[in-house]
């Protein structure tokens, strides 16, 4: 009996054993390390220094371009992610990632990311009345009139609106109206309620470069820098297809000045990181002063 009791003790330290061992090559071991993030650093203004000579131009109080340079940003290095929240696969022509969401269907692109920014800074101004967006087919459509209950129909492509009597003015409602906007708006509406900006001097933040089309394209003026001479530096930022996070551009141009932009309104041809405007054609929302 004493040589069966040893025998099973010895069976159940091995048994023992080898659950130890593959109980110790199971485990996950953690190795991701918590992003280190600057917090004086989280905004455009503060983490973007211009190039020598250069000081950013402060923009009136209150005000658009305002809201626009102290726009927060994701830690850095944060990758660009689509609205599946999936990292896109160029990484290579951002410096900086905004931090707003892009929602989770592909509908906020290029001229769309303006248009969110822009109703972002109305809403969270309470300014309510004004927050509205023409189609690409002309009709105008309000957040007063979508938080009252109008809504959007859509037979045979073209869009007619019904009163439904769901009264609602939250902010997800808000969010739902603008994925209406993004769905029917887009560079061809946006570029028909602008106007020119004409003169180099006047181009401030919220300003855009745009080519109408379908597709077409356009990029945010999100800083603007001035030396001694009065010569301007500008911080484009961009979202894309399919939507994706709205990000700060590199300057593969001009790697010397880069993130920083030269701007001529009277340019022939204006290349960005990712597309070329030709022609240079730099407007301004038609509510923006």
């Amino acid at each position: 009996m004493s040589k069966l009791k040893a025998l099973a003790r010895l069976l159940l330290l091995f048994f023992l054993s080898v659950l130890g061992t593959c109980n110790t090559f199971g485990q996950v071991v953690e190795t991701t390390e918590a992003i280190i993030s600057d917090p004086k650093k989280s905004k455009i203004i503060s983490r973007f220094t211009p190039p020598k000579g250069f000081a950013w131009l402060r923009p009136p109080k209150g005000s658009f371009s305002e809201y626009l340079v102290h726009f927060p940003l994701l830690p850095p290095g944060f990758p660009i992610r689509d609205y599946r929240a999936i990292p896109v696969e160029n990484q290579d022509f951002h410096m900086a990632v905004l931090k707003i969401d892009v929602g989770d269907k592909d509908l906020q692109q290029c001229a769309d990311a303006w248009m969110r920014l822009y109703a972002e800074y109305l809403w969270v101004n309470k300014r309510f009345d004004e927050i509205g967006f023409e189609f690409t087919s002309g009709q105008y459509f309000a957040w007063k009139d979508y938080s009252r209950g109008v809504r959007t129909r859509e037979h045979r492509k073209r869009v007619t609106f019904v009163e439904t009597g769901l009264h609602d003015d939250s902010y997800f409602a808000f969010r739902q109206y603008l994925n209406i906007i993004f769905r029917y708006a887009g560079t061809i509406s946006l570029d028909r309620e602008s106007r020119a900006v004409t003169n180099n001097a006047d181009i401030q933040p919220g300003d855009f470069i745009i080519k109408p089309g379908s597709p077409g394209h356009s990029v945010i003026v999100v800083g603007v820098a001035e030396n001694v001479q009065k010569k301007r530096l500008y911080l484009l930022a961009e979202s894309f297809m399919p939507a994706q996070d709205v990000h700060i551009l590199k300057n593969p141009e001009n790697a010397d000045i880069s993130p920083w932009y030269e701007l001529d309104v009277a340019a022939h041809k204006t290349v960005t990181a990712k597309y070329s405007f030709e022609p240079t054609s730099i407007k301004r929302f038609h509510a923006i002063p």
